[in-house]
């Protein structure tokens, strides 16, 4: 009987125990470890331009001085942008209306005087008239906008949760992939800073196209008008969607996806999220064929990133540091690799022919080669340097300066055919991207540029250091035919394969030139050209050609009729100076490059190629 009493109040012991400990831990959340943070925006007067926030942080333990913090970058996005300039009418209160004083104390944070207050209100303004994927607008026709550019986070708390309702103008519907609140409309959830800031928001009279695949809902919710078929859209999308989540083993890592797509008269771009993509196009560039198959390719590549840098993540891609550069020398695999598999994946999907294919990079590789900065930046290099160069191009970028996406593109390219030949066609690309997607993201793991060669030397099943030494981390001119012959295929830079007579060595000069009004004017100067060497400069505004004035059209056309080594005097405005410089023309010729089959594929090649482009390797 003792013994039975004492078992039980061993037993009422451990269960007030229990709920002292859970009581304890909600005491915790209260007293400040997780504030409740909430969000307002209306946009009361779209013609303002102003989107109007108000922002809610209540803790019991709010410090004296709270400081609010505007990101200075999106992710996704390698450049500061200061989205703290858009910022007016700031103002704080407690929760009973008393006013709270404030100051900034630094570009991007306003530090509040909370006063003992435990909770605290702040409403600003931020003026939202740059439409980019990167931006915001409102006007009165729609709002979009990114949360970075426009949310504060209280300083420390980057893991708290928060909610944002959305008050939209008139009729207005709402798109994001931030998770609705049951019962509250119009309110949205988001477990972490990195969530918010990763959910872009469209409010408008958009269209929605929707499709499921394996019971996961997507939608394309469409602000604007263009020559769009609507219907071979959403089929397009959707083999889009099936062809690469199976590449990475048909499960998808999000409960729905949102394809938000605003139609402009010009432009184009897009931004990557986890569940969700800004996306920007021609709204007349769905014709002809060519500009849709583009459309696709810029579907297609940001979709990918869901899994190539949102789960993916190169070093230091998150957790984020908002308030300044996050340094990786990666992005030439999370954007470059992109840039492959955009194409690659249309491919798979019967959306583009290998021919077609196989065009794209012919093109991408010439661009390449008529850049003199190919020898003087390598992919890393351009990864790192991008938040200093790669949106900041200048007159001299040619020279010093390459794409990370578009020699990454290649890169990858490359480096698939290596892991190709290298394991007899056994495993690829894929199979390192997977590897990553394995032990990297599934186990929150962000990878190293030495984590990534050891992935692709796992899939290759041999060293790739020679690979990397040369066309990763070095600056090598790329041998092309020695990577392609083994797929049957050679690089044709003559022109002999779009004609039967080889085109001909023309007259060439070497600086690009711009009509801009009634001025034709120099644009930039190629290293190692005749313009280049004998004395053009960036901004000179030519005037005159062996004396006679000239335009664009009428320097082309006349320069046409000159030959290789011919001279010529060339008159410009040097700033304020008249002078003339004689120039001695250089020749080159001038075809579009292609990748084209070797005269008599082994079976060898014809196998490797078939298994990477799906198709018969067929004579040109």
């Amino acid at each position: 009987m003792r013994n039975a009493r004492l078992q039980a109040a061993f037993v009422l012991a451990a269960i007030l125990f229990f709920f002292t400990a859970v009581e304890a831990r909600a005491q915790d959340s209260r007293n400040g470890a997780q504030p409740d943070i909430s969000y307002t925006v209306s946009m009361s007067k779209p013609y303002t331009h102003l989107l109007e926030v108000e922002m809610r942080v209540r803790s019991s333990r709010l410090p004296a001085n709270a400081d609010l913090v505007m990101p200075v970058w999106t992710p996704g996005s390698y450049l500061v942008r200061e989205y703290a300039r858009h910022v007016q009418d700031f103002a704080a209160k407690d929760a009973g209306g008393r006013t709270l004083a404030w100051r900034k104390s630094s570009k991007n944070t306003w530090r509040v005087e909370t006063g003992g207050a435990k909770e605290i209100v702040v409403v600003y303004s931020v003026c939202a008239n740059e439409l980019t994927v990167r931006t915001n607008e409102l006007n009165d026709e729609h709002a979009f906008w990114t949360n970075a550019a426009l949310l504060m986070y209280p300083a420390g708390q980057l893991k708290s949760p928060s909610t944002l309702r959305i008050v939209p103008f008139g009729e207005w519907k709402i798109a994001t992939g931030l998770a609705a609140v049951a019962g509250q409309p119009n309110t949205f959830r988001a477990e972490t800073y990195d969530a918010l800031y990763d959910s872009p928001v469209e409010v408008g009279n958009f269209k929605t196209l929707s499709f499921e695949v394996k019971n996961v809902s997507h939608r394309i919710v469409i602000n604007g008008e263009g020559n769009y078929d609507g219907e071979r859209m959403r089929r397009d999308v959707q083999k889009i969607v099936e062809t690469t989540v199976e590449m990475f083993g048909g499960e998808f890592p999000y409960r729905d996806y949102t394809f938000i797509l605003n139609l402009r008269m010009a432009g184009s771009g897009g931004l990557e999220h986890t569940n969700s993509t800004a996306l920007i196009w021609r709204r007349f560039g769905f014709r002809p064929e060519s500009s849709y198959i583009d459309f696709l390719s810029l579907v297609a590549h940001e979709y990918y990133h869901v899994w190539n840098v949102k789960l993916i993540r190169p070093d230091a891609l998150g957790p984020f540091d908002y308030t300044q550069e996050n340094y990786t020398r990666l992005l030439w695999v999370a954007e470059g690799l992109t840039d492959y598999y955009e194409d690659l994946i249309l491919r798979r999907s019967s959306l583009m022919s290998d021919r077609q294919f196989l065009n794209v990079f012919a093109v991408a590789i010439q661009d390449l080669q008529n850049r003199p900065g190919r020898f003087e930046t390598s992919v890393e290099e351009a990864s790192f340097d991008a938040w200093i160069k790669f949106y900041r191009p200048d007159e001299n970028a040619v020279n010093n300066q390459i794409s990370y996406y578009d020699k990454g593109g290649i890169v990858g390219m490359l480096l698939d055919l290596e892991i190709r030949r290298v394991s007899k066609g056994e495993r690829s690309l894929d199979d390192t991207m997977r590897y990553l997607y394995a032990e990297f993201s599934k186990k929150g793991r962000n990878y190293t540029p030495e984590d990534f060669q050891r992935a692709a030397e796992r899939a290759a099943g041999a060293s790739l250091d020679s690979f990397f030494s040369k066309y990763v981390r070095g600056r090598d001119e790329i041998d092309y035919d020695a990577i392609l012959a083994a797929f049957g295929l050679r690089l044709d830079t003559t022109g002999a394969t779009a004609s039967t007579t080889p085109p001909a060595e023309r007259a060439f000069f070497g600086a690009t030139l711009a009509q801009v009004n009634d001025r034709l004017m120099v644009r930039n100067v190629r290293e190692g050209t005749p313009a280049y060497d004998q004395g053009i400069m960036f901004d000179d505004q030519i005037v005159a050609l062996d004396g006679m004035r000239v335009g664009l059209e009428t320097w082309d056309a006349r320069l046409s009729e000159k030959r290789p080594g011919d001279k010529i005097r060339v008159t410009v405005f040097r700033r304020d100076d008249l002078r003339t410089i004689e120039i001695t023309l250089g020749g080159r010729i001038v075809a579009p490059y292609a990748i084209v089959p070797v005269a008599q594929p082994t079976e060898d090649q014809q196998r490797l190629y078939q298994a990477w482009m799906g198709a018969p390797l067929k004579k040109q």
